[in-house]
């Protein structure tokens, strides 16, 4: 009689299966009709409307203006990632050493703006970087410029704009990082005779790369797909990022090339995870960074 109880057991735990397929079905309906299948339809129609073949990536490599628009989003990109790579450490190490309460607050600073409306967000730039915005009217008070500076329409309000956006996701993984390294190991380096700096740059750095590599990888990808900040603050005019080209295409109902433009982001896109994956082992990294260090 003893083998009794395990077999109710195991078909207790065998008759649970159907139970969770039951609800993970509704999360995988819902992929499959809202993101599976828009993708499969504008990789299908990149290679069919206006006909079947590959004429509308022919179209796109033979067409200057489209590869300019890749690079320049790849370079927009790099640049950004840059930037909130710099600034985003020096942010995380500050949290990662201030008192329990301003670390709080720094904390807020940057969690509480990544909870507000992108677009609100771009408009509220737009006002602080016109003519008449702020920055502007300090510079000419304090009599360090005669004319207003032309800020918005520009590249650097484009890659001001997508900083202010991506920060946040450089700062946290960097942080969790950070806060999982042990500072004994920097004291003990200290101790051995080692130089604030050069303790800094031997045992805290290289522990707190994990977090600096997941959060470039974050932001660089974030910064492909990005659409309303150029739009809103860029030039309209001239350089274009590959998501405007895009919806310039689409909205024009030239479905076929504008699908193909947007599968060779995708791809781009695919190909960034891809080699990541393969340098920097993802995995590893995203574990330590929002894992915490070991």
């Amino acid at each position: 009689m003893a083998p009794t109880p395990r077999i109710a057991g195991s078909r207790r735990r065998g008759g649970s299966q159907p139970r969770w397929g039951l609800l993970v079905f509704p999360a995988a309906l819902f992929m499959v009709f809202f993101f599976a299948w828009p993708l499969g339809q504008m990789i299908f129609r990149s290679f069919t409307d206006p006909a079947m073949g590959l004429d509308n990536y022919a179209r796109f490599v033979q067409t200057p203006s489209g590869v300019r628009s890749l690079l320049e989003t790849l370079a927009m990109s790099a640049v950004v990632t840059l930037t909130c790579a710099v600034v985003g450490y020096v942010y995380a190490y500050a949290i990662r050493f201030a008192s329990r309460r301003v670390a709080a607050l720094l904390l807020l600073a940057v969690i509480f703006p990544a909870g507000v409306n992108l677009l609100v967000r771009t408009f509220a730039l737009q006002v602080v970087l016109r003519d008449t915005g702020i920055i502007n009217q300090l510079l000419m008070r304090l009599h360090l410029i005669g004319e207003h500076l032309t800020l918005i329409r520009t590249e650097f309000a484009v890659a001001l704009g997508m900083t202010c956006m991506l920060l946040p996701y450089m700062v946290l993984p960097i942080y969790s990082v950070m806060r999982g390294i042990n500072p004994d190991y920097v004291q003990a380096a200290a101790g051995l005779g080692a130089r604030p700096v050069i303790a800094f740059a031997r045992v805290f750095l290289p522990m707190s790369l994990p977090g600096l590599y997941a959060g470039s990888l974050i932001v660089f990808v974030a910064g492909l797909g990005f659409y309303v900040v150029p739009q809103l603050l860029g030039d309209n005019g001239g350089g274009r990022f590959l998501s405007q080209y895009t919806a310039d295409y689409m909205a024009q109902a030239e479905w076929g090339y504008g699908s193909a433009i947007g599968t060779i982001l995708l791809l781009v896109t695919l190909t960034t995870l891809a080699i990541a994956a393969r340098v920097l082992k993802v995995g590893e990294i995203l574990r330590m960074s929002f894992g915490g260090a070991r």
